[in-house]
């Protein structure tokens, strides 16, 4: 294995033009850590805002982004028991370390499962993320039961589909808001009601929710509230939420934010449902890693359905 690879290096915040590909030092995996040969990188809303520097607190420049990767294990460091070369895993890595769009990254061995046997790799890369966040906002903050009214807003795109498949599983009544031309697939992913926001305000279109994800955010935010039963509970998943906990308690309702935290143990349950067909991830679009900034262009244009993959 050469020690030099490709990767997206970005040294500036800025547009997509910033993401440049060039070669760089293939990195060593430390303590607890396997090397990844790189199959595919998910990329995500989050990496544009980062990119753009919305959130400079959470980058060190210069970096390599992404933090949805699949891959093949190369080499294991010090400690690692859990997987051995030539595994095929996925993971996510932590927000302020990213380093999937590479040829190779180095990934703490927790935060990576066993991919999915039914999935092509390098679309395994889509998935951690979209997924993580899912579950721990509708199983863990929400805690859905049977016959809970959820409501998710951009029910098409990469977190909200799987969050529409999850809700369902968990007995709830699904609501979606979502392009009319999208409501057909929606529905064969367990949505019971779908709205088209392009002709539709939502909130004279249905009766009171248990919970909304709101994965759109601005107005969305304060609006959600309308649409809620007391005690109600809103999950923001936008860097612009638009509301917050006092307004919504203000009004007796709840209000908290889902942060995806890396879990390869998670992953293990999302595996499982995968390969059991209960859980599908849609992937639109893959790009070759020397085209990342094709790939931010494509995510920013909000018309995304599922999810976009780097291909090294």
């Amino acid at each position: 294995m050469s020690a030099r690879m490709h990767a997206i290096v970005q040294s500036a915040f800025g547009g997509p033009e910033v993401l440049a590909y060039t070669r760089t030092d293939v990195p060593e995996p430390g303590p607890g850590e396997v090397l990844l040969k790189v199959a595919g990188a998910g990329v995500n809303p989050g990496d544009a805002v980062l990119r753009a520097g919305r959130v400079p607190e959470l980058v060190t420049l210069p970096w390599t982004p992404g933090n949805d990767v699949a891959g093949v294990v190369e080499r294991v460091g010090k400690g690692v028991t859990r997987f051995v070369p030539g595994d095929a895993v996925y993971g996510m890595l932590a927000v302020t370390r990213r380093g999937a769009y590479a040829e190779y990254t180095a990934a703490p061995a927790d935060a990576l499962a066993l991919a999915p046997k039914n999935l092509a790799l390098a679309h395994a890369g889509a998935v951690p993320l979209v997924a993580v966040t899912a579950w721990q906002a509708l199983a863990v903050l929400a805690r859905v039961r049977p016959g809970d009214r959820v409501l998710i807003h951009a029910a098409a795109g990469g977190v909200g589909h799987v969050a529409v498949q999850l809700a369902k599983e968990l007995g709830a009544h699904v609501i979606g808001t979502a392009r009319a031309a999208n409501h057909d697939r929606l529905r064969g992913l367990g949505a019971d009601e779908l709205i088209d926001y392009t002709t539709t305000d939502f909130r004279t279109a249905l009766a009171p929710v248990d919970t909304v994800l709101d994965l759109v955010g601005g107005s969305y935010g304060p609006h959600s509230l309308d649409v809620l039963r007391p005690g109600g509970l809103l999950i923001g998943a936008s860097i612009d939420p638009g509301t917050d906990e006092r307004q919504a308690s203000a009004r007796g309702l709840r209000y908290t934010w889902v942060t995806a935290e890396p879990s390869g143990e998670l992953l293990e349950q999302i595996t499982e449902r995968i390969e059991a067909g209960r859980l599908r991830v849609t992937v639109q679009h893959t790009y070759p890693l020397a085209e990342a900034a094709e790939s931010h262009r494509t995510i920013e244009a909000k018309r995304t359905t599922g999810k976009i993959v780097l291909v090294p």
